[in-house]
């Protein structure tokens, strides 16, 4: 997956456990952990506005893109 998700560092930053922040920010932490460890498929605005509110950080903050091998995500396909 392209996009690199960085809540464990900034949990660090925090020194806040997944606990503490999926308690603060109304998820479960299995699901935080899913979200955490680049496993999920999708975030709501909602939830990553919590999470940076929580974590007093810009969305930036807690995801990047990362470059494929080739140095884009994919390939378009027409048709």
């Amino acid at each position: 997956m392209p996009i690199a998700v960085d809540i464990d560092v900034m949990l660090a930053k925090r020194k806040m456990s997944v606990g503490e922040l999926a308690d603060r920010v109304g998820i479960t932490p299995a699901n935080l952990a899913v979200l955490k460890n680049g496993r999920a498929k999708a975030v709501r605005f909602t939830t990553l506005a919590a999470l940076c509110e929580v974590l007093e950080c810009q969305p930036g903050d807690l995801l990047r893109w990362e470059a494929g091998e080739n140095g884009h995500a994919g390939e378009a396909v027409d048709g």
